[in-house]
């Protein structure tokens, strides 16, 4: 659930009334939960407690209570294990996951090397090759870059998630009944998931077209299986609209998450060249002449790996995190809280928690790195939250963010444009905290 109040306003609140406090949206109150140790206290003692989602009246009315990421109890529970199970099925965490990757990155550095060292912005060509990834996960196929429908999905995904951080979305939250009945921006978002809706019936009609696989190679053709053999089951969950729905929050939070961190890496890295070289001289040392990179080479990069941590730590792009709901009365460090009680927890609260991180506003890879140079994670690196809701996707955005990372930066260099001193290094509130446009040069290596 996406609220107009920043990470930052909660952290200052918190300075005043303590790690828990109460505030206000509307006419409605939510528990905040501030800090690394009162957020895993809630998150991970209490995840079950807290393992219903608040949905707010824009996605309820757009999700119908089907998928995995607007859902809760029996619907949520099977469809988030099918999406699961079929993730580990296609390959992730396996080598033909990492070949898939390795693939797309390979496509983008050709695409930089083509730009001859002139200044782009890098946003829409890497959101094009993660949705590749995706799309080849959930389609079976990926798109050509000049490909109609590729553009359209990227403007319609694009527009759902800035959409969620406007005044209309929280307007929408607060007086349903009248403004589903007003013309503009919200039109345009409920057209956007219609665009998407479309999209997915047709992937999931040629899948039809061509009967139930007998071995299965992407997500429609599991889900297809999996409604066969549940035919006739009256608990089951699996049916033609959760199907839809599912694929539709998998393709679009899967783009959006590992696009936009992407995104801040660069950013990160043209503003901090002293760190981009440091990795380049580690990536030659390791792998040598090795022509691939895998996910589990990241055992072998320590540096590489923390700067890749340090990145999704200080440009957070989950900010408070959506809010959940408790399941049951439940005693919160002392505070009596009654089922249905909404609760949202800070996450960058514990991204920036100084008891946990040292200097928390600078960027600094040593946070995950021990006195020998090995890496190290803190129980404070919440960025994919935790408990029974933490994300989804979590090992895939992992490895595709560590494999399109380490290949770019082995074969390219990047910095600002020539004559750029600065760049904005402020967020664009939406469902995730993007970064505001920017131009980069790639040079190869």
């Amino acid at each position: 659930m996406r609220f107009e109040l920043r990470h930052e306003f909660l952290m200052q609140l918190s300075k005043t009334y303590g790690n828990i406090f109460t505030v206000w949206l509307g006419q409605k109150p939510a528990v905040v939960v501030n800090g690394c140790r009162s957020i895993r206290n809630a998150l991970i003692k209490h995840s079950e407690e807290l393992s219903e989602r608040a949905v707010p009246p824009l996605f309820e009315k757009l999700s119908g209570g089907k998928g995995v990421i607007f859902t809760n109890g029996h619907t949520w529970k099977q469809q988030r294990r099918f999406g699961l199970m079929t993730l580990r099925n296609l390959g992730l965490g396996k080598k033909s996951m990492d070949e898939r990757t390795q693939r797309e990155a390979q496509h983008l550095i050709e695409f930089f090397r083509m730009t001859k060292g002139n200044a782009i912005d890098p946003a829409t060509t890497v959101t094009y090759s993660v949705t590749n990834v995706i799309a080849a996960m959930l389609f079976g196929h990926r798109f050509s870059s000049d490909d109609k429908d590729l553009h359209q999905l990227i403007e319609a995904t694009d527009y759902l998630i800035k959409f969620q951080g406007t005044p209309w979305a929280q307007l929408f939250n607060a007086f349903p009944w009248l403004m589903q009945h007003l013309p503009g921006p919200l039109q345009h978002f409920i057209e956007s998931d219609n665009f998407l809706l479309r999209f997915v019936k047709r992937e999931i009609e040629s899948h039809k077209e061509c009967g139930i696989s007998e071995e299965p190679q992407d997500l429609v053709d599991f889900y297809l299986s999996q409604m066969s053999r549940d035919t006739g089951d009256a608990n089951s969950t699996f049916d033609y609209e959760n199907m839809v729905r599912l694929s539709i929050e998998m393709f679009a939070a899967g783009i959006e998450t590992t696009s936009t961190t992407l995104r801040w890496a660069f950013l990160h890295m043209v503003t901090k060249p002293d760190i981009q070289e440091k990795i380049q001289k580690e990536l030659d040392a390791v792998l040598g002449e090795e022509k691939t990179i895998q996910y589990e080479d990241r055992k072998r990069l320590p540096y590489t790996n923390a700067v890749i941590h340090e990145i999704q730590r200080i440009s957070n792009i989950q900010s408070v995190g959506s809010a959940r709901q408790l399941v049951k009365d439940t005693s919160l460090e002392g505070f009596q809280l009654k089922k249905g009680t909404m609760i949202l927890c800070n996450l960058s609260s514990a991204l920036y928690d100084p008891d946990y991180w040292e200097k928390p506003h600078q960027f600094n890879p040593g946070n995950f790195l021990d006195k020998e140079g090995n890496f190290v994670t803190s129980e404070a690196f919440l960025p994919f939250s935790a408990g029974h809701r933490v994300c989804l996707g979590e090992l895939m955005a992992r490895t595709v963010l560590f494999i399109f990372f380490a290949s770019l930066f082995r074969t390219l260099t990047f910095r600002l444009p020539e004559g750029v001193k600065e760049v904005n290094m402020g967020t664009i509130l939406g469902a995730t905290l993007q970064p505001h446009p920017f131009e980069i040069c790639a040079i190869s290596r």
